[in-house]
């Protein structure tokens, strides 16, 4: 088989790798067999690099295990599989393709395959200095459905630690783990804390780092030393803790621990926590590493923002309820851009989402089940533009302030907050936008977007006038 011409066609990163499955079923070290141009130019940025010769072990250029076990299950399994990593500093987007005998692409799952023989996989990948969140969206309904639950269970109550309980129990749930915790990691402070399924577990982070030796940051900096520049490791065994870490590798032993998850949780490349899981259902694990990889990316938002509003006068800039900022934050920010304290940004995108239908829940169900749908929109909001400035301008109306952003990726993340909102039962919302570059007034832009959003809520209202407990209320 020509691998070379077969790399060759492609013009992002491709490599083909290889190993042997040896008869007593084991598998022996992963060989580069062929890379494209863009792939010897990334192999030899690394100091030391050996000159690439077909069949150079992969490891010496680096060690990945992630990396290493995706082409083991894909080459041994037949299975076409992709990631989106975290890892050297980047976002990396991989996909990982089984070749047969004759060196043709296997893009259906088939049958496995243990028996002595040669594997073979083709890996393609693009890398991103940023996440890219429509891509992240995009997940088998299963992984969606679980992902969807973990964020609900994050914004269910306003109270942080109780929303990360909640949300562990669950992740807990789906891993099939017999332990599972929260480590988060203020920088800034060097404080670290502990939550399980149970709550914060106060004492936990000082003795089980002296059981260490180490300190509760340091054992945050040991875990960052382990996952070696990437993202996550998830083990089947201990066999890499023990050659990385010796000491926590027998801490892990005393506790009867088989098998591990340590997830790097990051926001903006600042490490936030990890996420633990130990005696993991490793029949699951390409299903977890695929939940993990979101819920992780939706963890960091929620704990890099409770870290920073720990520090500023939470009751002035923070609604209680949804978590998001208030009136007032929002009336500071567009007051520092109107009288040029905050320099204007050269594109500016400002969406108004309404919460329709708030009315009819609270005079039929109640004030607390309003207060619930307030949240559950809350949730959703987030999911959609975690990255930008959310805030709750009162009542059932939501601004959002999107610096810097291009106006198709401004009507990419509206399309995908209707789509997340018609996945659940009773969240709708009524969205108007505008798009603004060069010298603007962002209070008319404001403006601009309510009169848009009220006529997207009268189109609604016209489709569904059962809805519209206004209309029905309004005196003649």
């Amino acid at each position: 088989m020509d691998l070379q011409a077969l790399v060759n066609k492609f013009r992002i990163i491709a490599g083909v790798y290889a190993f042997d499955i040896l008869p007593d079923g084991s598998y022996s070290e992963i060989r580069i067999m062929a890379i494209n141009a863009l792939n010897d130019m990334m192999f030899n940025v690394y100091p030391d690099a050996p000159e690439f010769y077909p069949g150079v072990p992969l490891r010496r250029y680096f060690t990945e295990i992630n990396l290493e076990n995706f082409i083991y299950t894909s080459a041994v399994n037949n299975e076409p599989l992709y990631s989106y990593v975290n890892a050297f500093g980047l976002w990396i987007k991989g996909f990982y393709l089984p070749l047969d005998v004759d060196g043709n692409i296997i893009t259906e799952k088939g049958e496995p395959n243990t028996s002595p023989r040669t594997a073979y996989c083709l890996y393609i990948t693009t890398r991103s200095d940023h996440a890219e969140t429509d891509y992240m969206s995009q997940h088998s309904d299963g992984v969606s459905s679980a992902v969807m639950n973990i964020s609900l269970k994050l914004h269910e109550t306003p109270d942080f630690e109780q929303a990360m309980a909640a949300a562990v129990n669950e992740i807990k749930k789906i891993c099939g783990a017999k332990r599972c915790a929260l480590y988060t990691v203020d920088v800034s402070t060097q404080q670290c804390s502990f939550i399980n399924s149970e709550g914060t577990q106060v004492d936990y982070p000082e003795n089980f780092a002296s059981e260490l030796g180490r300190s509760p940051f340091e054992v945050a900096l040991a875990w960052e030393d382990s996952l070696e520049d990437s993202d996550c490791l998830i083990l089947d065994d201990l066999s890499v803790i023990r050659e990385r870490d010796p000491v926590w590798y027998e801490s892990l032993r005393k506790h009867d621990i088989e098998n591990i998850i340590l997830y790097a949780i990051r926001n903006n490349k600042i490490l936030v926590g990890f996420l633990w899981a130990a005696n993991y259902d490793t029949s699951k694990k390409m299903q977890i590493k695929e939940t993990l990889e979101l819920t992780t990316f939706l963890l960091s938002s929620v704990i890099a923002n409770h870290q920073f509003v720990s520090q500023l006068e939470f009751k002035s800039t923070v609604d209680g309820l949804t978590q998001l900022l208030n009136r007032n934050a929002m009336d500071e920010r567009v007051d520092d851009l109107i009288s040029g304290k905050t320099k204007l940004p050269e594109k500016m995108g400002v969406a108004l989402a309404d919460l329709n239908g708030l009315k009819i829940v609270n005079d039929d169900e109640g004030h607390d089940a309003g207060d619930k749908l307030l949240m559950r929109a809350a949730a959703l909001l987030k999911l959609a533009f975690g990255d930008y400035e959310i805030y709750r301008a009162g009542g059932d109306e939501f601004y959002i302030f999107c610096p810097d952003i291009s106006e198709e990726k401004l009507t990419e993340q509206v399309r995908q907050l209707y789509s997340l909102a018609n996945s659940t039962p009773d969240v709708r919302f009524a969205v108007g936008t505008i798009h603004l570059t060069g010298k603007y007034d962002i209070r008319s832009a404001m403006k601009t977007a309510d009169e848009r959003m009220y006529k997207d809520k009268q189109e609604y209202y016209r489709l569904h006038p059962d809805k519209d407990r206004r209309r029905q209320n309004r005196p003649d």
